[in-house]
């Protein structure tokens, strides 16, 4: 029996996402953070294992609606941002609009659903090309445009205005990916939501040391949250995710201490980077940086066979790695080894 024969075209014609565990002793190629809370676990040692978790998460959504200073009733929660999108792209449909290079999942998730994906190159500068994103905004009328900002894998924030030209031109719904706006110069675009209907925002945990957690959550009017949660998995969000992103949000101290450390790390790794002949490093507003080396396919297994994990992403954005910002101890063994290697 030909199974693929029962299968949709759609999901025929796709790659699943390549999210494989490579051994290594240094891994910088995820976007995770150094840095954890593995004493936060304590807190579900009282949960009841034979009840569902709360379905509607209301202890975490007042701490984080507290924090944000938006209404409860404007959250809505996910096993990550992954499932958000599955939730967005299910509840309104396509077609499904975002710039290129960015984060794969609008699109391998849109193909998934069976809606038109619509592809937009980023400029020389991996910012909005504004003429051809308006006029392409314009003709194909997109019932969702996701903009990731800061982007993945780029590591820039979009230009505010152009951003805003979007969304007065967009008749759908503007998504604002902010993942990686803990570690931005940029306080983010989060105060917008009451001028704008159609915008939403996604946050996650995962980039700031809960990635275990799977944990995401959007940002909304009510009226968006009311439609979204039609779609909505009962029970999505496990007990001890709950539990243990309580424990760890309410210690703010850490979290900032955390941030502050990858961001002055960051600008080392960009510093040291720069000073390499035959590395260009890219400016970053989140816990990574993009650099383009001669030869990404040399760097990255010679990198590998000295035990450290980066990202190959020459096919996203030719002749480029990717990594994440580690500890102080883990950045510099990456600089020790990347000189021997292209130097």
């Amino acid at each position: 029996m030909d199974i693929r024969k029962l299968v949709k075209n759609e999901v025929v014609g796709l790659k699943a996402y390549n999210a494989k565990e490579i051994p290594c002793r240094i891994k910088l190629d995820a976007n995770e953070s150094p840095y954890g809370f593995a004493d936060a676990a304590k807190r579900i040692t009282g949960i009841r294992t034979n009840r569902y978790p709360d379905p509607e998460a209301k202890v975490l959504r007042q701490l984080i609606a507290k924090d944000l200073k938006v209404g409860t009733g404007d959250i809505l929660f996910g096993n990550g941002s992954d499932e958000l999108i599955y939730y967005l792209i299910t509840t309104f449909g396509g077609p499904v609009l975002y710039p290129v290079p960015t984060f794969s999942m609008y699109g391998i998730i849109g193909q998934a659903l069976g809606e038109e994906k619509i592809e937009v190159p980023l400029d020389k500068d991996f910012d909005l090309d504004t003429d051809v994103f308006l006029t392409t905004v314009r003709k194909k009328k997109p019932k969702l445009v996701f903009l990731s900002s800061p982007n993945n894998p780029t590591g820039n924030c979009f230009s505010t205005d152009r951003i805003l030209k979007v969304l007065e031109a967009s008749k759908g719904i503007v998504v604002i990916d902010e993942a990686y706006q803990p570690f931005s110069s940029e306080r983010g675009m989060l105060p917008l939501l009451k001028d704008y209907e159609n915008l939403i925002f996604m946050r996650t945990l995962s980039k700031i040391g809960l990635a275990a957690l799977r944990l995401g959550f959007m940002v909304a009017a009510p009226g968006i949250i009311e439609e979204v949660n039609k779609v909505r998995l009962p029970f999505n969000v496990n007990a001890f995710s709950q539990a243990i992103a309580v424990s760890a949000l309410k210690r703010k101290k850490e979290f900032r201490a955390s941030i502050r450390t990858i961001v002055a790390e960051r600008s080392r790794l960009w510093e040291e980077l720069e000073r390499i002949a035959g590395i260009k490093p890219f400016p970053s507003e989140a816990n990574f940086i993009l650099l383009r080396v001669d030869d990404p396919a040399h760097v990255y297994n010679s990198l590998l066979r000295k035990g450290i994990l980066v990202r190959n992403l020459n096919d996203a954005v030719k002749g480029c790695l990717r990594v994440t910002v580690g500890t102080p101890k883990e950045n510099t063994a990456f600089l020790k080894a990347l000189k021997k290697i292209v130097c």
